[in-house]
């Protein structure tokens, strides 16, 4: 025997509540007549009848009774689970797993994260800091934020800070030491920082001038995977560094650090959240990437 339906016990519930099929059709929105259908449905496919009906009154019968006792508490658990979900979706709660390059931490995370924690205590942020490339399904990530060139096409992908650009920096007591190169086949004769890639290998600088394009393949005696670790060799004199402009740009203000060769300073899309296109953008990621775009505005 096929069980019943949840619509058809649903509609069962609202007529004995309120012992008339007009009422419990407006309650529904539907009609009289195919609310009527639906219990007759359902009560040949239980093979009982479940309500006493006369021109002036609809009661229960004594099964009818029985059922409505123990539908109605699963009933009302379903709905309440329903509702959960609705408040899930609807407000600012539950849990958000980001992966991030270590790029993206330094440059998006870090600047929002006592602000955003402090405005959305209800949302919990887990934030898994790697580069390279990372499945989000596999990885049981909600989204990642990464430069679009590292996005897969498969993916959405919404912008979320301004286009910026990659300059070459270093501290004045380096310049002053080795000279300031003024043409990019000159970085071969600097002490480049070089910045090892997750898969290994050892990232080019790529650099811009009026539309021609030169991808290097610098040198030097500091490799680093990680940001931080290139700035603060630059800062210290360890070599030439090759960054995103708003990360140094307080250390430039300074005078801490100097832009060389910044005509040829290429530009860098920005950086973006990604998320599986089957997928819908849940509460707690339209929250973070509203707020990242209030802290950064797009225009």
């Amino acid at each position: 025997m096929q069980g019943p339906k949840i619509a058809e016990l649903a509609a069962f519930a609202a007529i004995a509540e309120r012992s008339s099929f007009v009422k419990a059709a407006g309650s529904l929105g539907v009609s009289a007549s195919k609310l009527s259908k639906m219990i007759r449905a359902l009560e040949e496919r239980l093979g009982v009848r479940l309500f006493n009906r006369t021109t002036r009154s609809v009661t229960l019968t004594e099964v009818g009774e029985h059922l409505f006792a123990q539908a109605r508490p699963a009933l009302d658990g379903l709905s309440d689970a329903l509702e959960s979900i609705k408040a899930f979706r609807d407000t600012p709660a539950g849990t958000l797993r980001l992966t991030v390059s270590s790029v993206a931490a330094a440059m998006v995370i870090a600047p929002i994260l006592g602000r955003f924690v402090a405005a959305y205590p209800a949302i919990t942020l887990d934030i898994s800091v790697k580069d390279g490339s990372i499945d989000l399904i596999k990885g049981r990530f909600d989204a990642g934020i990464r430069r679009d060139k590292r996005i897969e096409r498969d993916m959405v992908a919404v912008r979320i800070t301004q286009p910026a650009r990659i300059v070459t920096i270093a501290s004045p007591a380096y310049l002053a030491k080795h000279g300031t190169p003024k043409a990019p086949r000159e970085l071969r004769q600097h002490n480049c920082i070089q910045f090892r890639l997750a898969d290994g290998t050892i990232a080019k600088w790529e650099l811009e001038k009026g539309g021609r394009k030169v991808a290097l393949a610098v040198d030097g005696s500091l490799i680093v995977d990680n940001v931080d670790l290139m700035l603060r060799g630059a800062l210290d004199g360890a070599g030439i560094g090759y960054l995103l402009e708003p990360y140094v740009n307080s250390f430039v203000r300074d005078g801490r650090l100097i832009p060389v060769l910044e005509d040829w300073s290429p530009r860098f899309s920005g950086w973006h959240v990604y998320y599986p296109s089957r997928r819908q953008m849940h509460t707690p990621l339209k929250v973070f990437v509203g707020f990242v775009r209030s802290m950064n505005p797009l225009s």
